[in-house]
């Protein structure tokens, strides 16, 4: 398992706007989420380690932040022709399997990654009531193997000072994971 950094978008960046279909192809945008006080966008995938090893951690943080009415959404912009684990098919069943109550998006074209500078998975974004970004970084320190627990420390304070009004220090710890699974021909210039 070769560890892959996020690019760290800038702090202040307006969201990405996208316009992307659920599991059940229903489209979700953006603008789905403009009256939320905060959203955070996942760019996460089925058969990532890194993914499958917070996944319970995910769904559990979605629990708890969506009733204090913060947006999420997951969104897979994997090559499922290189990699059929990942096609939509396969992450409506990731949803059930995984508990997951946020939607989870498929970014086929791999557009919406591009635009969010999105290099791994997981890769975890928060933007403010304002969809500007406050915070990018990981989950927490756990990571396959390393015997540190599962518990999101990292975001939910992220989260926590969002939805209080208070500001995030820029000194953010970067997520690791699998790179994105990038069509050939497709590969971002960002690397």
């Amino acid at each position: 398992m070769a560890l892959t950094p996020s690019t760290m978008l800038p702090l202040g960046t307006a969201a990405p706007d996208f316009k992307l279909p659920d599991t059940d192809g229903k489209t979700v945008s953006l603008a789905d989420f403009r009256d939320k006080p905060a959203l955070l966008v996942l760019f996460i995938c089925n058969h990532c380690p890194y993914v499958q090893h917070i996944r319970r951690g995910l769904a559990q943080l979605a629990r708890d932040y969506q009733p204090k009415h913060v947006g999420i959404v997951g969104i897979n912009s994997n090559d499922v022709e290189n990699y059929p684990e990942d096609s939509p098919e396969k992450m409506k069943a990731e949803v059930k399997s995984a508990g997951y109550i946020f939607p989870y998006l498929y970014d086929e074209t791999q557009t919406v990654a591009k635009a969010y500078r999105a290099a791994c998975t997981p890769d975890i974004y928060l933007f403010d009531k304002n969809c500007k970004l406050v915070y990018r970084g990981q989950f927490d320190d756990s990571r396959p193997g390393n015997g540190i627990p599962v518990t999101g420390k990292d975001l939910r304070a992220a989260l926590d000072a969002v939805l209080a009004g208070r500001p995030l220090p820029p000194d953010q710890k970067a997520s690791m994971g699998c790179n994105i699974k990038w069509k050939v021909g497709n590969e971002p210039d960002f690397f």
